[in-house]
């Protein structure tokens, strides 16, 4: 049996994730199991443009794409039973994996780990924050830095079975001014590997060719503008930056 045309087969409600704090629904495309995030579902931002959240999704696929490190899952605007909105091919994480964890201060794993921060849980002990120190998750902290991405929780993080790490929920990227919020602290001042620069001067040469011409249907100019310039500021200074300006480093809830 032929698989559906993603873009204009019946799309099917089968569910609502309550957790989401946009309208986001679980359906399905024929035998293809997706999420919908409706334009109309889209609650206002005091920083970001009413009714774009959803196009800012299409617009990380397109980044994650260029990039080459499978980052996004597949992800496209189209109809549906609420309107135009963000589809994304949904993905089964692994329940035994956790990418991002908290732990008892003085219990982080001797090896494969980085430390972010530390704080007291809702009973006053101390816990740290940490995250995996895996090739899969540096290229997802790269790609945050590059696209602006505003909410970087723990639970935005799929662990898959065969190791690799997907991202999920990018409606806040993109923004022209600086809103990095992120659990994925642990490499500041890493030095950049050679992949990941070639993978930000890909970002860059399409910003001047088809990936640019693609992003100026979902973002403004200036914000492709801004894209550029992150990509331009990331090479030079190669290596992972520090937190900056008045924004919150990490965003809350962490997961």
């Amino acid at each position: 049996m032929p698989a559906p045309d993603l873009v204009t087969a019946e799309l099917t409600l089968t569910g609502r994730i309550t957790t989401a704090s946009n309208a986001t629904f679980l359906g399905s495309i024929g035998d293809v199991v997706v999420v919908y995030k409706p334009i109309a579902g889209e609650k206002p931002l005091r920083d970001f443009p009413n009714g774009t959240l959803a196009h800012r999704e299409v617009a990380a696929y397109l980044v994650s794409q260029v990039l080459g490190w499978d980052v996004v899952p597949r992800t496209w605007l189209r109809d549906g039973p609420l309107g135009e909105g963000m589809v994304q091919l949904w993905q089964e994480p692994d329940p035994a994996q956790s990418a991002v964890d908290l732990v008892a201060a003085g219990q982080m794993p001797e090896t494969g780990w980085k430390h972010v921060l530390e704080g007291r849980d809702e009973n006053g002990r101390v816990v740290a924050l940490i995250h995996e120190d895996t090739p899969a998750l540096r290229r997802m902290a790269v790609f945050d830095i590059i696209v602006n991405n505003a909410d970087r929780k723990g639970d935005h993080i799929l662990a898959m079975t065969d190791g690799h790490r997907h991202g999920v929920d990018h409606g806040l990227t993109f923004h022209r001014d600086h809103k990095l919020r992120t659990v994925l602290w642990g490499w500041l001042g890493d030095d950049l590997t050679d992949e990941e620069h070639e993978g930000i001067g890909r970002v860059s040469e399409g910003l001047r060719g088809g990936l640019g011409q693609n992003l100026a249907d979902l973002l403004s100019a200036e914000e492709i503008a801004s894209l550029a310039a992150r990509c331009a500021r990331l090479r030079r200074a190669g290596q992972f930056p520090a937190p900056s300006g008045e924004m919150p480093a990490v965003p809350w809830p962490l997961f």
